[in-house]
């Protein structure tokens, strides 16, 4: 055991309940409630000091295990129990060292423990535990995670984590110990948000703003997300315009950036390019804004081999996000043209950093979303957001529809839960571990 390395010493886990504020609709289903999975876990140093460390993460059941076999709450679940395995198998964990290592190892255990579960839903669930190790390491090493990704605390060849094509390199080459002081926000159109104070039918009546004017012209938004249907070209172009013309009409002088999500609900290539095609057609401007486009069509990339990116992403960049599970889906994904990564800490800190050196060294564009992550799991996405180089903006779409979530955070980290400029605040992100500590 070497003066760095740690042994886990107990572990445990809890559930939050919160409601959403308004509903979030995703992949064609209203999503009204979360649920967080919150981990404690300690370890002990080589010289016998203990630590403890914090994890949380939203089940995203509707986006780790969509299904038309089983309901919210079945899906939800069946996630809850692979929770309970999960902290079982770091519990009972006889290994020692840094919590990549660790990690690495133990997720070969993972995906075995429910054969049935896709393999995103289970990462998601690990995430929040591999969170509570990096957290508790850094902790017990009285530093920010970020400054225990180099040596003497880990100096792995990343060649015995990824391929032979990173033989000799080391992590801390790909990654910032320092985040960056400001990222821009941006700010999630769902697909039932109203725009305008016409589109209001139900005021939500709470004071927060009701409409995308109002969110713009509160927290000075220049970066908007825009959710789509996939299924309904004319619906999806007429969208993508109108929150174009909204922004625009809220703050003409403001340059905005836009992102277009699609949940993987696009049939094909085509549709994709259609609606690119349509849109530079009818508002140039709003065309020229759009800075990425988001998984269009299915997550399964074996399955669908005819989905290829390339005429798409010459014209924008087309990232994978519920295809990225390891260094094989990238590898894939990129052979069938896409040209960028959406990294998510739902998939786990340790391969969220082993990934980052990948995308870098590949030439891949880079963003990092937060599946609706409150709380300590935003602290724990934006710090990702904040030191992988070449990530431009941060999510945080918690503070729309699970603001409750966030109000203990709050006061303690200003600027990151809530914006006036468009901006967040992530140059905070420099206490003990991952930082979110109350």
């Amino acid at each position: 055991m070497r003066p760095t390395d740690v042994r886990i010493r107990a572990v445990s886990f809890a559930f939050e309940d919160f409601r959403y504020r308004t509903p979030l609709k995703f992949g064609g289903v209203p999503v009204t409630e979360v649920t967080l999975l919150n981990v404690t876990m300690t370890v002990e140093t080589a010289a016998g000091a203990v630590a403890e460390g914090f994890g949380s993460m939203p089940l995203g059941n509707v986006w780790a295990w969509p299904s038309k076999e089983f309901t919210y709450g079945q899906t939800m679940g069946f996630m809850k129990q692979i929770a309970a395995r999960i902290s079982k198998v770091y519990g009972e964990c006889n290994l020692v060292g840094h919590p990549i290592r660790i990690t690495h190892e133990l997720e070969k255990q993972f995906v075995s423990l429910d054969p049935n579960a896709p393999r995103l839903a289970t990462f998601v669930v690990a995430s929040a535990f591999d969170a509570a190790l990096h957290d508790a390491y850094g902790k017990a090493h009285g530093l920010n995670c970020y400054h225990t990704y180099e040596s003497p605390f880990f100096d792995d060849d990343l060649g015995d984590y990824l391929n032979a094509d990173f033989t000799g390199e080391k992590l801390n080459r790909y990654l910032a110990c320092e985040p960056q002081r400001t990222m821009p926000l941006y700010h999630l159109v769902g697909a039932l948000d109203p725009l305008t104070p016409a589109d209001v039918v139900s005021p939500v009546g709470d004071s927060g703003p009701e409409h995308l004017i109002d969110w713009i012209r509160r927290d000075g938004l220049t970066h908007l997300k825009i959710k789509l249907n996939g299924d309904d070209l004319d619906w999806d172009v007429r969208r993508i315009v109108s929150v174009h013309t909204v922004a625009s009409q809220a703050v003409p002088e403001r340059d905005y950036r836009f992102s277009l999500d699609f949940n993987e609900r696009c049939p094909n290539v085509e549709y994709l390019l259609e609606v690119l095609r349509r849109v530079e057609a009818d508002a140039p401007v709003g065309y020229a804004r759009i800075q990425y486009v988001e998984q269009p069509t299915a997550r399964d990339l074996r399955a669908n081999p005819s989905n290829r990116m390339h005429e798409a992403a010459k014209l924008k960049p087309v990232v994978i996000d519920e295809s990225l599970l390891d260094l094989e889906s990238l590898l894939m994904a990129r052979d069938l043209g896409y040209t960028g990564v959406a990294f998510k800490a739902c998939k786990g800190q340790t391969q969220s950093l082993l990934l980052a050196a990948a995308t870098q060294k590949l030439g891949l564009f880079r963003c990092v979303q937060d599946l609706t992550c409150p709380g300590a799991s935003l602290i724990h996405s934006a710090g990702l957001a904040a030191h992988i180089p070449g990530v431009a903006a941060i999510e945080a779409n918690s503070r729309q529809f699970v603001p409750a979530a966030n109000e203990e955070w709050e006061g303690r980290f200003p600027g990151l839960f809530a914006t006036t400029d468009g901006q967040l605040n992530t140059g905070q992100l420099t206490g003990l571990g991952l930082g979110a500590t109350l």
